[in-house]
């Protein structure tokens, strides 16, 4: 394989000097203490791109920031680096090698796409360092391919199967057709929210693969409005999401008497589509930047760095997994041994402005409310990036799969 296939864009920045003062106690040259590095593996030149990408990086900094503004210490420099995985989970899995093998990477943080997140887990798991995931959704993380070195942390496909797939199903949406993205997510996502209609009462009727980032929804959507079905199901993500929509309001189908549902909806996919095609839409999520004042107060402080656009959930999970992260590494004499930093993260509750109080379980699954939003039409929305109504807020224990049903190797069985 050429070395050109493994290049990747990179930033990085080192804290030096404000966690140092630690070392001189220790009577220790700050130059042989190897940095805490942190490795944003993201996507930033495809469909995930707006919803993670440079606002993931720029989360993982305000994360280090606050971390230290807060009263944070560190007998290490803080360094964080950044890298496009380009959607190919071959190409984020030699990028996580060379990052932990050569440049010492002692976390991974991000990882949109479920097949990138799966491919890596294995490699951190190998190598004992940590992995924690904001980006995908694949329940599988923490299921049969879970590992005591991964946490995944803002959401995952069953999370977003019990939300909005239960409100439509129980409002009467029994029958449903569904578009699914042909890869890791898409199979997840799938099965989970064919699970939730069927204990609700309803029924996948059918289904079609799509192939990821195409272009072209026409033909599959003509065979989701000729089933007849009374849902029909957007399995996908990112720009996949909204080329599908914008082709379902071509079709008509918006205005017809089938429902057009979006599994996965960011606040980034909202502001691409506009309120006079987006309105009405519900969908499940585990943050919004509008929710309340910590939200808002967080988020005009990130939207200052990124050119006005607010932060997804998923870059939202970026802050809240690595301020985490370092209240737990820091606090251990060996904050290089992956699977004892996240024991500690698992022993430490959880607490920070964006997602609020909230666990994480023996299986790597980060523990928090989910909830069911639906998009404003224009004329509700008063100010920029005004797009939600909160419908309900969804508690933890009714979102979450129980540990029980999960599969994962290492939870013991009750």
């Amino acid at each position: 394989m050429s070395k050109e296939k493994f290049k990747y864009k990179r930033r990085s920045v080192l804290l030096s000097g404000l966690n140092l003062l630690a070392l001189g106690a220790m009577n220790v040259k700050a130059q042989d203490v190897k940095p805490l590095t942190i490795g944003v593996l993201t996507d930033m030149s495809g469909i995930y791109g707006d919803v993670t990408g440079q606002g993931s990086v720029i989360a993982a900094k305000m994360a280090m920031e606050d971390f230290l503004a807060q009263g944070g210490r560190s007998t290490r420099p803080i360094k964080i680096i950044s890298a496009d995985h380009q959607n190919k989970a071959d190409i984020a899995a030699a990028t996580a090698r060379q990052w932990i093998d050569r440049e010492g990477v002692d976390v991974i943080v991000d990882l949109p796409n479920s097949a990138v997140a799966l491919a890596v887990n294995n490699i951190v798991q190998g190598k004992n360092k940590v992995m924690l995931v904001s980006g995908a959704s694949s329940s599988d993380l923490t299921g049969k391919n879970c590992s005591p070195n991964t946490i995944q942390w803002t959401y995952d496909t069953h999370a977003l199967a019990a939300g909005a797939a239960t409100a439509i199903t129980q409002s009467g949406g029994k029958t449903w057709f569904n578009l699914t993205v042909d890869y890791a997510f898409g199979h997840a996502m799938a099965r989970d929210l064919a699970n939730t209609v069927a204990k609700n009462g309803g029924k996948v009727i059918g289904s079609v693969l799509t192939p990821l980032n195409t272009p072209d929804f026409s033909s599959f959507l003509l065979q989701a409005q000729s089933s007849k079905a009374q849902v029909i199901g957007l399995i996908n993500a990112g720009g996949d999401t909204i080329n599908s929509i914008k082709q379902a309001v071509e079709f008509g189908i918006t205005n017809s008497k089938q429902r057009l549902v979006a599994t996965v909806l960011y606040i980034n996919d909202v502001h691409a589509l506009g309120l006079p095609i987006a309105q009405g839409l519900q969908f499940t999520e585990a943050f919004y930047w509008d929710l309340n004042a910590q939200t808002r107060a967080w988020s005009q402080r990130y939207a200052k760095r990124l050119d006005g656009r607010y932060p997804s959930a998923l870059q939202a999970g970026v802050y809240s997994s690595v301020l985490h992260y370092l209240r737990a590494a820091t606090a251990l004499e060996d904050p290089k041994d992956g699977k004892r930093v996240v024991e500690k993260m698992k022993a430490l509750a959880t607490d920070d402005p964006l997602f609020g109080k909230g666990s994480i379980r023996v299986d790597g699954r980060k523990i928090h409310d989910m909830y069911l939003f639906e998009v404003k039409k224009p004329q509700e929305s008063k100010y920029p990036w005004d797009y939600y109504h909160v419908v309900k807020t969804i508690p933890a224990a009714d979102v979450w799969r129980p540990l029980s049903e999960g599969g994962c190797s290492f939870v013991k069985s009750s």
